[in-house]
């Protein structure tokens, strides 16, 4: 079974954007993934930006693709989450359309796609 992690934007957002990473999860659960979503995570806590980076990256590396939530450039934790994916050669979705889509670092500063 394919393990995907659920990336997108958190900081800012109502309720953490927990209702996007939830509907994303169910989908995906759905189409047969194994999936991992930092708003599952129990524990959350007050860390540092980085104490939750630390986390979500060592998750991530367990995974065989990840997924991207919209506006997911807007999040400096996705960017670098998609970059470590690109980087290992996961294979990368769009959440909403489940979609696989072709990334590379230099895409990661322009338009969605």
């Amino acid at each position: 079974m394919k393990r995907i992690y659920i990336s997108g934007p958190m900081t800012g957002l109502a309720n953490l954007n927990f209702d996007a990473f939830r509907s994303a999860a169910r989908r995906f659960r759905e189409a047969g993934f194994a999936v991992v979503s930092p708003a599952e995570m129990s524990g959350l806590t007050e860390k540092t930006w980085k104490q939750y980076m630390e986390s979500d990256i060592r998750l991530l590396l367990e995974c065989d693709a990840l997924a991207v939530l919209p506006n997911w450039r807007a999040s400096k934790g996705a960017v670098l989450e998609v970059a470590v994916a690109t980087q290992l050669g996961l294979d990368i979705y769009c959440a909403n359309s489940m979609r696989q889509i072709q990334m590379k670092c230099d895409m990661l500063f322009k338009e969605s796609p």
